[in-house]
């Protein structure tokens, strides 16, 4: 996977690509917990949300980049 990556003359970080896929990821994970009624039972939601897209985002990293 590149370093950098040009849009239209702009480089981008080579990263962006996986962020935006760990993104959609929660989302969409993010909504299936919340159809279950899952974060009822959390101490705060915000903060279950974000260690959700620091683990998605970091398992993508891991496993793309070893």
């Amino acid at each position: 996977m590149p370093r950098e990556i040009d849009f239209f003359g702009v480089l981008l970080p080579g990263v962006l690509p996986i962020f935006l896929a760990s993104l959609v990821l929660q989302v969409a994970l993010d909504s299936v917990l919340s159809h279950v009624g899952a974060y009822r039972r959390s101490w705060h939601p915000a903060l279950v949300r974000l260690c959700l897209f620091v683990c998605i985002f970091s398992f993508l990293l891991v496993t793309l980049y070893n």
